[in-house]
C-alpha cells in the first residue's frame, strides 16, 4: 500500500492506494478490465487507460458525470477542485451543481477515469484526448483551443502585434507574450473593459460563436468589425479563411461556464395517469391470460410442422403474414409472439433436410405447468432475452431485411433497457403510469454518450408496449406481479381490498416472495432525498439467474389468484354454436377444437359446429354415440336437436365410401352412389373409371381423392390395405431437444463476488511481486519487469537456505507454454528437482520444477 500522505504520481499509484472494496467497485463498473485478470496494478492501470476501455466507460456515464469529465478535459492539467466547480457552476454559482459534484466526481474516481487529490485532479490521458476540443473532434462543451494552442503556429511578430493592440506591453519572446495575453483574457474586470470598447457588430460576432461551434469563416479582406477582433486576438486564424474563438474568451462570455446546461439531477419520471392498484393488477392479469392463449394458439397452429426455414435463417414475410392472420394481430405483434416463444425455448427449427419450425419437447412440459408458472417462464424469457422483435422488417448493415427468428436480431443492451424501464415504473406510486416522453428523457440522461442512442430509445418504447402485451403492466402501470418479477414487492396502499384469506395485498410479503432490493435514491441537495414513493424498489441492475428464478416464482404466486379458473362446461345453442364463457380445461378444449371451428374470441369463445368439423371428429376415431355423450356431459344447456341431427347425419354418411391405394380407388356397396360420382362433372380431374360394380379406380393419390370427394359433398373414409377404416389424428411434430437461445451480452458480464475476490487477491500478489524491493548484492539493479538471472547452483543454494530461514524469495519462472512471470514465494521443501512453496502471487501452495526457474533474488528487509 502507498503512503496516503504522498500524492500519487500515476494512475497505478492511485490504484495501489485503494482498498479491496474500492478495487472491487472498479472491476464491477468496468468488467472488461478483469478479462483476463491483470498480473498487477500497473497492468490494470494500463488497461484502464486503453482507448476501447475508456470509450466503454464513458458510454456508461450519466449526463452530469459526463459533463464533469468534459469540464476536466478543458481545465488545466492537473486542475484543483475549485476550478472544476467554477467551470460547472459559472461565476454566479449553482448550489444544485455544487451539491451534486462530489457524487459525479466520486463516480469518475471509482471508474479510474479521474485520479489524484482534490488539489490535483487528473483526467486519464485517453479520456482527455477523447473529450478535449480539437478541429477534428469538437468538444461537447462547444469550446475551442486555448490561446496558447491557437497561436502555436503564429509568427512571434504577429503575437507581439496582438499584445500591443490589446494595450499590453511588448515582451522579449512569444511565450511570455502569449502568457500575458492569457492573463488578460482570464481577468474578468480587464476583459469586460476590453469588450465594452468593441462596436456592437463585433460583439454580435462573438455571441454567435460563444456556445459553439467556435470556428467561423472570414474573407481575405475582413470587415472592420472582424478586423478589430483579429487585431485584439479575440479571434485567431487557424487556417486560410478560418478563425477560432479562444477558450479563455468564450469562458468569459459564458460567465465561466463550460456548458450551457449541466442538469445535475435526473429528470423525474412523472405519472401521466393514476389507477387503483387493483384495477392495474386485474388488467395485467387479463393481458397475461391473453398472452398465454396467444402463444398456445401459435404453437398449436405449428403443431404438425410450422413454416419452412429460409435459406439464410428465419421466417419468410409471407409466413409471418399468415401467422399474423391466424393470431388476428398485426405483423409486428405476431413477430413479438414468435420471438417470445423462441426465447422461452418453446419452438425451434427441427434440423431436418426440409427444415421447418416446430414446437420443442419443452413445449409439452410447459403445457403441463399451471398457468401462472407458464406466464412466469414467458416473462422471464422476455426480460432477459437479447433478441429484439422490434427490429423485424428493418435492414441490417448489409441492407438485408431482418426476419423473425432470423439472425441479426440480438442487441446486447435490450435486457438492461427493459429492466431499467420497469425499474423506473416501479419507482412511481402504485397504479401510476408514466408518459413515454418522460421515460425516454430519463434514459437519455442516464446514458447520453451511447453510440446507439436511437436504439436505446426504440428499445424503451418497445419495452413499454411489450410489457403491456405480456401483462407485466396494466394500463401502463407496473402490476404487483410485474414488480415481483423485478425482484421486489411494494406494500399496498391503505385502500387495498382483500381478495380472500391469505391474500398478499395488505402490505405483507407473501411466503417465498423475493425480499425487496435496496432502493435507489437521488440526492436533491445536502440531506435531501426523493419522496419514498419515488424510490425504485428493485435493484438498479438485472438480477442473477438464481435471483431471477426466485423472483419469477414470486411473480407466479402473485398472479395465480388473479387468473380465471378453467371451466369444464360450455353452453350449446340452437344455431349450432357453443359458447365457452371462459378458459376451458385442457381435455375439453382439445376435443372441442377438433369437433368445432372457432368463430370468435374474446372474453367468451364461440365455437361453430359444421359438417366438416363433425367429420373431422369422426376421422379422429370418435363415434356418433361418443360425441353425443361428450356434449351431454359438458353442456350446461340441453343438447339442441339441430346439433343432434347434424352429428347423426354426418355419421350415417361417414365411411359409406371407402378410399384406398391403387393409384387409389373408391369402393361402395351402393352402385347407384358410384354412378352419381361418375356422372358428376366435378370428378373429371380425378380421372375415375369403374373396375367393378362396387369399385372405382382413380389416377389421383388417396389424399387428393379424399379431398376431391369431400369437396363434392360426399363423406368418404380412408381405409388400410386390410380394408379397415383409417383413423386420422393430427400427429404432433416435435423438434429434437432444444434449449432456449443464449442471450448475447453487451460486453463482458459483471463478475460475481467470488471472481472479484480471487482477481483482487491475484492482482495484489502480483503487485507485491513486481514492487517489493530486492537485495541486489554486487549485481546491478534490475530494470522494471526484468526477471532475475542466477545459475542453477546458486538458485538451489538460495532455495535451500530460504527453507531453513523461512524467508520469501523473488523468482522468475517460465511455464510449459513459454510464458514468463515473476513471483514471490516462501519455499517449504526442495527435493527431486522441485521446490514446494507458498506462492504469494497465487495465494496457494504450489510445486515448481527448478529447471524452469530463471533466477532467484532475496527480498530486502520489510
Amino acid at each position: 500500500m502507498s503512503n496516503p500522505a504522498v500524492p500519487p504520481r500515476s494512475l497505478a499509484e492511485a490504484l495501489r492506494a485503494r482498498d479491496d472494496d474500492s478495487l472491487a467497485a472498479l472491476l464491477r463498473a468496468r468488467p472488461d478490465l478483469i478479462t483476463p485478470v491483470p498480473t498487477d496494478l500497473t497492468q490494470l492501470a494500463t488497461r484502464a487507460g486503453t482507448r476501447a476501455s475508456v470509450v466503454r466507460a464513458l458510454e456508461r456515464l450519466d449526463l452530469f458525470a459526463l459533463r464533469t469529465a468534459e469540464a476536466l478535459a478543458v481545465a488545466a492539467d492537473p486542475a484543483p477542485y475549485a476550478e472544476l466547480e467554477r467551470l460547472l457552476t459559472g461565476d454566479a454559482g449553482d448550489p444544485a451543481v455544487s451539491a451534486a459534484l462530489p457524487r459525479s466526481l466520486g463516480t469518475l474516481r471509482e471508474q479510474a477515469l479521474v485520479w489524484g487529490d482534490d488539489d490535483r485532479l487528473r483526467l486519464v490521458r485517453t479520456a482527455r484526448e477523447l473529450l478535449a476540443p480539437s478541429p477534428q473532434h469538437p468538444s461537447p462543451t462547444g469550446l475551442g483551443p486555448t490561446v496558447q494552442e491557437a497561436t502555436a503556429g503564429m509568427s512571434p511578430g504577429r503575437v507581439q502585434e496582438i499584445v500591443t493592440a490589446a494595450g499590453l506591453g511588448s515582451t522579449h519572446d512569444a511565450v511570455s507574450a502569449v502568457a500575458s495575453l492569457t492573463a488578460l483574457f482570464t481577468n474578468r474586470k480587464r476583459m469586460s473593459a476590453l469588450l465594452a470598447d468593441l462596436p456592437e457588430e463585433s460583439r454580435a460576432v462573438l455571441s454567435r460563436l460563444v456556445w459553439g461551434p467556435p470556428y467561423g469563416q472570414v474573407t481575405s479582406e475582413p470587415a472592420a468589425h472582424l478586423r478589430r477582433l483579429l487585431d485584439l486576438g479575440l479571434l485567431v486564424p487557424t487556417a486560410p479563411g478560418t478563425v477560432v474563438l479562444p477558450r479563455e474568451v468564450a469562458l468569459h462570455l459564458r460567465g465561466g461556464r463550460a456548458h450551457r446546461e449541466v442538469e445535475p439531477l435526473p429528470p423525474a419520471v412523472e405519472p401521466a395517469a393514476t389507477h387503483r392498484p387493483q384495477v392495474v393488477d386485474a388488467t395485467a392479469a387479463g393481458q397475461a391470460y391473453t398472452a398465454l392463449a396467444t402463444v398456445e394458439e401459435l404453437l398449436k397452429d405449428w403443431d404438425e410442422g410450422g413454416p419452412a426455414v429460409l435459406r439464410a435463417g428465419g421466417l419468410s414475410v409471407r409466413d409471418l403474414k399468415r401467422t399474423a392472420v391466424a393470431l388476428d394481430v398485426s405483423e409486428p405483434v405476431a413477430a413479438f409472439w414468435v420471438e417470445l416463444a423462441y426465447a422461452a425455448g418453446l419452438l425451434a427449427s427441427d434440423g431436418e433436410a426440409d427444415e421447418r419450425y416446430a414446437a420443442t419437447p419443452g413445449h409439452d412440459e410447459w403445457l403441463e405447468q399451471p398457468p401462472a408458472r407458464r406466464w412466469a417462464r414467458l416473462a422471464e424469457a422476455w426480460l432477459t432475452a437479447t433478441r429484439t422483435s422490434g427490429l423485424v422488417g428493418g435492414r441490417d448493415t448489409k441492407d438485408r431485411t431482418l426476419s423473425a427468428l432470423g439472425p441479426g436480431l440480438d442487441r446486447g443492451a435490450a435486457p438492461e433497457v427493459r429492466h431499467r424501464v420497469l425499474t423506473l415504473l416501479a419507482g412511481l406510486p402504485e397504479g401510476a403510469s408514466p408518459s413515454a416522453e418522460s421515460v425516454l428523457a430519463r434514459l437519455r440522461w442516464e446514458r447520453p454518450q451511447r453510440r446507439e442512442e436511437d436504439l436505446r430509445s426504440r428499445l424503451a418504447e418497445w419495452t413499454l408496449k411489450e410489457a403491456e402485451l405480456l401483462g407485466v403492466t396494466g394500463r401502463g402501470a407496473l402490476s404487483g406481479h410485474g414488480r415481483a418479477l423485478l425482484g421486489a414487492t411494494a406494500p399496498r396502499t391503505r385502500d387495498a381490498v382483500s381478495r380472500g384469506p391469505g391474500d398478499e395485498r395488505h402490505g405483507q410479503t407473501p411466503p417465498g416472495t423475493a425480499a425487496p432490493r435496496t432502493p435507489d435514491t437521488v440526492s436533491q441537495g445536502p440531506g435531501d432525498k426523493l419522496p419514498v414513493h419515488h424510490r425504485p424498489a428493485p435493484a438498479a441492475e438485472p438480477l442473477s439467474p438464481a435471483e431471477q428464478a426466485t423472483a419469477s416464482a414470486a411473480a407466479a404466486r402473485l398472479l395465480a389468484p388473479l387468473l380465471p379458473e378453467p371451466l369444464d362446461h360450455v353452453l350449446l345453442q340452437a344455431d349450432l354454436t357453443a359458447v365457452a364463457p371462459g378458459p376451458l380445461r385442457r381435455p375439453l378444449a382439445e376435443v372441442l377444437d377438433v369437433l368445432a371451428d372457432v368463430e370468435s374470441k374474446g372474453g367468451a369463445t364461440v365455437y361453430r359446429f359444421t359438417p366438416g368439423s363433425v367429420r373431422r371428429a369422426l376421422d379422429a376415431g370418435q363415434s356418433a354415440s361418443d360425441l353425443h355423450a361428450f356434449l351431454a356431459a359438458h353442456s350446461r344447456t340441453p343438447v339442441p336437436q339441430p346439433l343432434t341431427y347434424l352429428i347423426d347425419d354426418v355419421a350415417r354418411r361417414h365411411g359409406h365410401l371407402r378410399v384406398g391405394a391403387a393409384s387409389s380407388y373408391v369402393r361402395c356397396d351402393d352402385d347407384a352412389l358410384l354412378n352419381e360420382i361418375l356422372a358428376d362433372k366435378r370428378a373429371a380431374g380425378l380421372r375415375l373409371r369403374r373396375l367393378a360394380p362396387t369399385v372405382l379406380a382413380a389416377q389421383a393419390d388417396p389424399a387428393s381423392l379424399l379431398e376431391g370427394l369431400r369437396a363434392m359433398g360426399f363423406a368418404p373414409a380412408a381405409e388400410s390395405a386390410e380394408g379397415d377404416v383409417l383413423i386420422t389424428r393430427a400427429h404432433a411434430h416435435r423438434t429434437p431437444p432444444r434449449s432456449a437461445p443464449e442471450p448475447v451480452p453487451d460486453g463482458p458480464p459483471v463478475p460475481d463476488a467470488t471472481l472479484l475476490a480471487a482477481a483482487i487477491r491475484a492482482v495484489r500478489a502480483g503487485d507485491l511481486a513486481s514492487t517489493t524491493p530486492r537485495k541486489q548484492g554486487d549485481r546491478p539493479p534490475l530494470s522494471t519487469g526484468e526477471l532475475p538471472r542466477t545459475g542453477a547452483a546458486e538458485t538451489l543454494a538460495t532455495m535451500q537456505a530460504a527453507v531453513l530461514t523461512g524467508e520469501a524469495l523473488w523468482i522468475g519462472y517460465v511455464n510449459a507454454e513459454g510464458a514468463a512471470s515473476q513471483r514471490v514465494i516462501a519455499p517449504v521443501r526442495v527435493e527431486g528437482g522441485f521446490v514446494t512453496a507458498y506462492d504469494h502471487t497465487a495465494d496457494e501452495v504450489r510445486t515448481y520444477p527448478l529447471h524452469r526457474i530463471t533466477g532467484v533474488a532475496e527480498l530486502a528487509g520489510d
